[in-house]
């Protein structure tokens, strides 16, 4: 068997390993509705997927006249929690894969967030596969910077011991992707569906050298990769 081309694989986690942008997005709708600005869950998702509430809250703002602040950042943080806590599932067949890859790297994998801390271990536990991350989940609320910039990222490969141009990075959006491609990782889109992801042209633009639409196929991927491989 070909000696394994990654020695780590970072994750994101919404809407890689969990599926929660809509029902995330959903209750942001609400409550930006509640300020009098009226938009579609689709209308949210294109302006908020990949981007946190605190990095947007300029144009909220702009568009309500209400300046965001911790107290309603808790609110809606708590309101979220309580929905995803309700409805949340994993992304088919990323659970799977997680416990392949871990398998095969000896539990070299981490989870790289734009997220809080709470949300990821929250979101993970639903998933069933926060065991498989345990210590080794990476927010980008704890970094100097969130995405797009690297910090993350490069905090996530540090806190494995491994050279960040050694892993190999899963992401959704473009915002992500920028921020594996800046840490030198080597990453790979996922894009299903481009509602609450970015598509893969976009993908593509930001640097990802494969877009996959299922997560099933990951470990194959990532398995048989040589960087000569063509993209796809």
């Amino acid at each position: 068997m070909a000696e394994f081309p990654f020695d780590a694989v970072l994750f994101d986690c919404d809407g890689v390993l969990v599926d929660s942008e809509p029902i995330t997005n959903r209750v942001l709708t609400e409550m930006l509705g509640e300020l009098g600005w009226h938009l579609s869950v689709e209308e949210t998702m294109r302006i908020f997927v990949g981007k946190t509430v605190m990095d947007e809250a300029p144009l909220i703002e702009a568009r309500t006249g209400f300046v965001v602040t911790m107290d309603w950042l808790t609110q809606f943080r708590a309101r979220r929690n309580s929905a995803l806590d309700r409805e949340l599932v994993a992304i088919s067949g990323a659970a799977d894969a997680v416990r392949v890859l871990h398998s095969a790297l000896n539990g070299r994998i981490a989870v790289a967030s734009g997220a809080d801390r709470i949300k990821v271990e929250l979101q993970l536990a639903k998933a069933g596969i926060l065991d498989c991350f345990e210590g080794r989940i990476f927010s980008g609320h704890e970094m100097p910077r969130s995405k797009p910039y690297p910090d993350v990222y490069l905090a996530a490969a540090n806190g494995l011991g491994v050279d960040p141009k050694r892993c190999a990075v899963v992401e959704d959006t473009v915002t992500g992707a920028t921020a594996g491609v800046a840490a030198g990782a080597t990453v790979f889109g996922y894009c299903p569906v481009e509602l609450g992801h970015s598509s893969a042209t976009a993908l593509h633009g930001a640097g990802a050298v494969h877009v996959l639409r299922n997560m099933a196929e990951l470990p194959a991927l990532l398995a048989g990769w040589r960087p000569d491989a063509s993209v796809g």
